[in-house]
């Protein structure tokens, strides 16, 4: 039987060395993975979210959890599987001014913070940390939002936003001219990290806040899914659970390349890794079991910000074909 011509868009992290260099395949595809970034150009461009949700460019593409559960949420065509290629803790993504006072989430009560978007995932687990892990209440936060949002919604009327104008200056600078007090991004703008350094992290011990919050929540955040358009999952039902286990083969194939004390350029690599292992255990479990708890979190900020008109059960998000792993 001849195999089946599948595109696969996804950012270039060690992860997807294996799809993207072409030593991992899909059992029953002829497989074509495109390095499409999403703030940041891939060799197949950027914009991945947008290019797949908008316009179903891709057959699969790994997807914003925020932006993926707000399209399902309006009736989208997509279903998703439980892999995890992207996560992100949010405490450690906060930023302000080098001589700004602010220390701390509880000195933002009343100032105005930069989000890339209101909906982009990060923004969303920040702004729902804020409130149930460190007690502070995100709609006394003025949001000033850099770029247009992927998915159109109606802002809840008792929270605080500003988009920026197109033809203005950019989040960075406003941080640099004090016209915002900090911001929450996965990557600081090149404006506050080229040459000396112009900015700080508002936790005064990042680390130790968020190895707290694993202790506490047992999880290490969604940024991402896999999610594929729903003609390419009905056409061929088992194409989900193979790109699953695809992607546990080459969990297991990424060991193997960092059992290799050089196959990186740290230094002591390998025992950063054996030392996060003792203290975090796999972080990186993919499954829909493993990341129940983690999923329904999420949905309920998400529900609580206006994102969405009700948290879903998290069966929804996911194929019937990966519903058992």
């Amino acid at each position: 039987m001849s195999k089946v011509p599948i595109t696969l868009a996804l950012s270039h992290y060690d992860r997807h060395v294996p799809f993207l260099e072409g030593t991992q395949g899909v059992e029953g595809v002829d497989l074509t993975a495109l390095e499409v970034g999403q703030s940041a150009e891939g060799r197949h461009g950027q914009d991945r979210h947008r290019r797949m949700l908008e316009r179903g460019e891709f057959d699969a593409a790994e997807v914003s959890f925020s932006n993926y559960i707000m399209a399902l949420d309006r009736g989208a065509p997509f279903t998703a599987i439980p892999v995890i290629p992207r996560r992100l803790f949010s405490q450690s993504l906060f930023y302000t001014r080098l001589d700004s006072p602010l220390s701390g989430p509880e000195s933002l009560v009343g100032k105005r913070v930069g989000l890339n978007t209101y909906q982009t995932t990060l923004s969303v687990l920040a702004k729902g940390d804020l409130q149930h892990v460190h007690g502070v209440p995100w709609k006394e936060i003025t949001w000033v939002v850099n770029l247009p949002e992927i998915i159109p919604f109606d802002p809840p009327k008792d929270v605080r936003i500003e988009w920026l104008p197109k033809d203005g200056p950019r989040i960075g600078q406003h941080l640099l001219d004090g016209t915002i007090d900090a911001l929450v991004m996965p990557h600081p703008p090149k404006v506050l990290t080229t040459g000396e350094p112009k900015i700080k992290r508002l936790f005064a011990d990042p680390r130790a806040a968020e190895e707290a919050y694993y202790r506490q929540t047992g999880y290490w955040p969604i940024m991402h899914f896999i999610v594929l358009r729903n003609d390419v999952a009905d056409r061929y039902p088992w194409l989900p659970k193979a790109i699953f286990d695809a992607y546990l083969q080459a969990k297991e194939r990424l060991a193997h390349y960092w059992a290799d004390p050089n196959w990186s350029q740290l230094v002591w690599g390998p025992q950063y890794r054996e030392a996060e292992q003792r203290l975090l255990g796999d972080p990186w479990k993919h499954g829909f079991a493993a990341n129940r708890v983690n999923i329904e979190r999420f949905m309920r900020y998400s529900h609580e910000q206006g994102l969405i008109s009700a948290p879903m059960a998290p069966e929804r998000l996911f194929h019937a074909s990966v519903l058992d792993t």
